[in-house]
């Protein structure tokens, strides 16, 4: 029961926060306030002007919207007098469909380039032709190109999870009517490069790639090693780039009982076709972590196999980094811990607990402490995400040599020092995307379902941040920095759902791709 305090607001209601606290503090939250994400406890809240009547404006719960941000989100953060949105559209059992995300009516989405050559000034572009595509400052030496990462929806896994297509008409479910929209979007966009996720291996034989080779791309594909016939393909155009090499990651070991999962990545090394001038080679990779939000030690293992098989692609021989461009996706929030390690190169995980490593969730489920370390040593992949040589304690020879068992003694204690909380990786990493709108504080999304509606979806590059060299215990190479010159813009919940969320009759995965434009200075 609500507080008789609470106040109607059209469908939905608001009530002061401290009731809130009284009936709802001891409860999952999910059960009284609208929050993204099929585990409905994501870190931060969702608030957006749809909630309220059309005259009436939310009360500003932060001090600045422009300062939002998720991962600062606390509930002590709100004063005792706001109101929090109680949604009337979360659904009361499984097999409900809120009549939110009943079918409306049919649209187009309406999706801009945002012009970042000038950091101090965005420009939008309504999304259109393809001159009509943002053009940064012109150099003599440069070459641009362009990214898109796509998790185009694997049909059986679509068929394997039906409830989160309740919300659409089953023909635009099949897989001969998806096809020709994910083909035309691609076609559409003409990105130089293709990462794309849930790639169907009979699929990928059959129609993809035939269809992206006819398009002038090379591809390349790794299939994950378990029962599911899906896995992760790089497409280049072939007149853009040369291929240097191919490195696929399995994530699946056996000797490892933590790596039971069978997810995969793909590296690639590709050399610009750049006549006039010499020019560094470019590191792509592209991965599809675990879904499973309790599973934050698997998760984070993962990435650091990655990390680790891009620093070994990536290295140039005076020590530092080609520049990089990862996608993929990462099945994690924005501002949880497994994000802000990307992007900030390092994670104390100390008391961690598993279940909030992703930011998927927020419940008392999956709240076991990462162990210390993380991985066992026979991975191979040091706390820095690198590759790691086994090496054998040096001893000096005596007249009787160590036993096995000294020598193992001798061995445990070498690892024993080793050990530390702190992860660390030797790139420095932007993000393509800011992940909310800065004049409202609503979350951008890149996925949207009958069940969730969250950003997991990332093209993170390499780009020399000022101060990085600077920071304690930065002793990393900086990477070949990649300019950002455009980005093709996200939409919100409320967005996607004015055309019936995804996927949809124009949009046929449940994500939607993400596109960026890259300069590399010469």
């Amino acid at each position: 029961m609500l507080p008789y305090h609470q106040k109607s607001l059209g469908r939905d209601w608001t009530a002061p926060w401290e009731n809130l606290q009284r009936c709802c503090w001891n409860r999952h939250i999910s059960s009284c306030m609208r929050w993204p994400g099929h585990y409905s406890r994501a870190p931060y809240p969702y608030f957006s002007s749809r909630h309220f009547s059309l005259n009436w404006r939310p009360p500003c719960l932060f001090e600045s919207r422009t300062q939002f941000q998720y991962w600062n989100w606390r509930p002590d953060t709100l004063s005792q007098t706001s109101l929090i949105h109680l949604s009337s559209y979360i659904m009361n059992s499984e097999g409900d469909e809120p009549s939110s995300k009943r079918r409306k009516h049919q649209g187009t989405i309406k999706r801009h380039w945002e012009d970042v050559c000038n950091h101090n000034k965005e420009e939008t572009k309504i999304l259109g032709d393809k001159n009509d595509d943002p053009i940064c400052e012109d150099s003599e030496n440069k070459f641009d190109f362009s990214v898109m990462s796509y998790n185009i929806l694997s049909q059986d896994l679509l068929e394997d999870n039906s409830h989160l297509y309740k919300h659409c008409r089953r023909p635009v479910l099949h897989w001969s009517f998806r096809f020709p929209n994910i083909l035309k979007e691609i076609k559409h966009f003409d990105a130089d490069v293709l990462c794309l996720q849930e790639v169907q291996e009979d699929h990928y034989g059959t129609e993809i790639r035939p269809s992206l080779e006819s398009l002038g791309y090379h591809c390349e594909y790794k299939m994950r090693t378990g029962r599911k016939p899906d896995g992760c393909a790089i497409c280049f155009k072939h007149s853009k780039f040369s291929l240097l090499s191919v490195n696929p990651v399995e994530f699946y070991r056996r000797d490892v009982p933590l790596l039971d999962r069978d997810n995969v990545g793909l590296v690639l090394l590709l050399q610009p076709k750049i006549p006039s001038a010499a020019s560094p080679a470019i590191c792509v990779a592209n991965t599809h972590l675990l879904y499973n939000p309790r599973r934050g030690d698997i998760k984070l293992t993962q990435l650091a196999m990655l990390l680790a098989e891009i620093s070994s692609v990536a290295h140039q021989k005076d020590g530092s980094f080609c520049p990089i461009v990862m996608c993929g996706d990462f099945n994690s929030v924005p501002g949880s811990p497994l994000y802000s390690f990307i992007k900030e190169g390092k994670l104390n995980y100390e008391g961690l607990a598993i279940g909030k490593v992703s930011g998927q969730e927020q419940s008392s489920r999956g709240q076991r402490i990462l162990s210390i370390p993380i991985w066992p040593p026979n991975l191979g992949i040091s706390q820095n995400c690198v590759y790691e040589v086994q090496q054998v304690p040096k001893v000096e020879k005596t007249d009787s040599d160590l036993t096995q068992t000294q020598l193992d003694k001798t061995e445990v204690l070498v690892t024993a020092e080793k050990l530390s909380s702190k992860l660390q990786h030797h790139f420095s990493l932007s993000s393509v995307y800011s992940h909310y709108f800065p004049d409202t504080g609503i979350p951008e999304v890149t996925t949207c379902h009958s069940r969730s509606a969250i950003t997991v979806d990332y093209i993170f590059y390499s780009a020399e941040k000022e101060g990085v060299a600077g920071q304690p215990g930065a002793e990393v190479a900086l990477v070949g920095g990649l300019k950002l010159l455009a980005r093709l813009s996200l939409l919100t919940e409320q967005d996607l759902w004015t055309v019936n969320g995804l996927p949809n009759e124009n949009n046929s995965s449940d994500h939607l791709p993400l596109l960026a434009k890259f300069r590399l200075e010469l």
